[in-house]
C-alpha cells in the first residue's frame, strides 16, 4: 500500500460517517505530493475538568491526521461554554462562570497533549472573534438559518413537542459553532455522531459567508463505557479517566468484555487494522487467549497516558493482588474515631461515593474488611487497624482510635 492509501485507511478507521471523503483524499494526496498541510478543527466546551477514554477516541483520530499532514485547530469554546451546548439535553444547561471555564480549559489542554503533537496543534479560543462579532454581527448571523429548520433538530423537536423550555441562546449555539469554522477556514472538522447538526452548520456557514471552501466532516462513534451498553460517562461511573492512577486504568481495561475489547482496539489502539484482524484470527483459532490480548491492550493504553514503566508496574501490581491474592503495596491510610459506622468509614476513606452505595455494595457482597466479606451493613468498627476493600481495585487502611 502507498502512503496515501495507508493514510486514508487509518483516517477512515472506526468512523461512523464521513461527509465529503473526496475532499479529505484530495488534501491528504496534496500533502504527500507537495508537502502542503491542511487544517482539522475539533472544538470542545470546557464544561468539565477531566477527559476520559471516550474523549480520547476523538484525540486519537486527530493524532492520525497529524501523522498525515494536518495541523489541528484545537478550539476552546470559552465563549460558547457560557451558553452550553444543547445537544442531547432535555433542558437548558446552567451557565458557567468564566473562571471555571478557563480553569477547565487549561486542564483539557494539558490532558489533550498526552495524545496530540504539541508542535502540530494550534490552540484557539472562540471568544477571540465572537466577542468582536458584536450585536450587529450576531443579528446578521441569526439571519443565515430559520426557526423551522432549527426545530427539525431531534433534541429541539422533542422539547418543543413536550412543552419544555428552549432558550433563544440555544438556537444561537450551533450558529456560533459553525461560525468558528468560518473564522478558522477549517478544511475538516471532527466530532462525535451526536454533533452532526453542529458540524454541518460549519459547512453551511462557510458557504454562506463565501469562505471559498466547505469543510469535510468526520464523525466518530460514541464509545461505550465499561458496562458495554451506555456511553462512557462520569455520571454513570462507567468511565476510564486518562489521569487516573496507572493501576486503575490497567484494571478497568481488563474489566471490559471480550466483545467490547475489539471495539476499544479499533478506536483506541495504535495497532494497524491488519494486526488487529490477525489477533482476532488467532483468538478464534485458539492460538491466543483473549485475556492475553486484553492485557496487551491494557498495557498499551496505560503506557500511552503514562509510560512503559508505569504500565509494567500496574500489571505487576494487578497480578500480585488478583492472581496471588496479595494486597496492594501503596494502600492509602486514614485515621477515624472509634465505633464508626462501616458505611461512613468507606465514604470517609474515599472508596465509596455515598453511604447508600456502600450499603448496596455490602448487600451484593462487594465489601470486605481484612479480606473477609461484610454481611452486616449496620456494623461499626471498634478501635484497631483494618483493611477496607470495595470490589477488586479499591483499598484503604483505617486506624480506628
Amino acid at each position: 500500500m502507498s502512503n496515501i492509501e495507508i493514510a486514508l485507511e487509518e483516517i477512515s478507521r472506526g468512523t461512523a460517517e464521513i461527509i465529503d471523503m473526496e475532499r479529505i483524499e484530495k488534501l491528504v494526496r496534496r500533502f504527500y505530493e507537495t508537502g502542503e498541510t491542511y487544517t482539522v478543527k475539533a472544538g470542545f466546551d470546557p464544561t468539565g475538568a477531566d477527559l476520559h477514554v471516550g474523549h480520547a477516541v476523538l484525540m486519537q483520530k486527530l493524532k492520525v491526521f497529524q501523522e498525515h499532514g494536518a495541523r489541528v485547530q484545537l478550539l476552546v469554546g470559552d465563549f460558547t461554554a457560557t451558553i452550553g451546548d444543547p445537544t442531547g439535553k432535555s433542558e437548558t444547561r446552567k451557565v458557567l462562570d468564566r473562571e471555571t471555564i478557563l480553569k477547565n480549559a487549561q486542564t483539557y489542554q494539558d490532558q489533550a497533549f498526552i495524545i496530540l503533537d504539541r508542535e502540530k496543534t494550534d490552540i484557539v479560543f472562540n471568544s477571540t472573534w465572537l466577542d468582536a462579532l458584536g450585536a450587529g454581527g450576531m443579528v446578521s448571523l441569526t439571519t443565515t438559518y430559520n426557526v423551522a429548520r432549527m426545530l427539525e433538530r431531534d433534541d429541539f423537536e422533542k422539547r418543543y413537542k413536550s412543552g419544555q423550555s428552549i432558550s433563544i441562546s440555544e438556537f444561537i449555539y450551533p450558529l456560533l459553532q459553525g461560525y468558528d469554522s468560518v473564522e478558522l477556514k477549517s478544511d475538516i472538522e471532527v466530532g462525535g455522531t451526536d454533533q452532526k447538526f453542529n458540524l454541518l452548520m460549519g459547512r453551511h456557514l462557510q458557504r454562506t459567508y463565501s469562505v471559498g471552501k466547505e469543510q469535510a466532516v468526520l464523525m466518530m462513534p460514541i464509545l461505550e463505557g465499561l458496562d458495554g451498553v451506555q456511553k462512557m460517562s462520569k455520571s454513570l461511573n462507567n468511565y476510564i479517566g486518562i489521569t487516573e492512577e496507572p493501576k486503575e486504568i490497567y484494571g478497568k481495561v481488563l474489566s471490559i468484555s471480550d466483545e467490547l475489547m475489539w471495539r476499544y482496539y479499533e478506536l483506541l489502539s495504535d495497532k494497524s487494522l491488519s494486526e488487529i484482524e490477525q489477533l482476532k484470527t488467532d483468538v478464534a483459532n485458539g492460538d491466543l487467549h483473549p485475556k492475553k490480548v486484553k492485557e496487551n491492550l491494557a498495557l498499551e493504553l496505560t503506557a500511552r497516558f503514562y509510560n512503559e514503566e508505569s504500565a509494567t508496574m500496574a500489571k505487576r501490581e494487578f497480578d500480585n493482588v488478583f492472581k496471588s491474592n496479595q494486597l496492594p503495596t501503596d494502600i492509602p491510610e486514614f485515621e477515624m474515631e472509634s465505633d464508626i459506622w462501616i458505611c461512613k468509614a468507606l465514604v470517609d476513606a474515599g472508596i465509596e461515593p455515598s453511604t447508600s452505595q456502600a450499603r448496596r455494595d455490602i448487600k451484593q457482597g462487594g465489601v470486605r474488611v481484612d479480606q473477609e466479606k461484610v454481611a452486616d451493613d449496620k456494623m461499626n468498627l471498634s478501635s484497631g487497624e483494618y483493611i477496607l476493600q470495595v470490589g477488586k481495585r479499591k483499598f484503604a487502611k483505617v486506624k480506628v482510635k
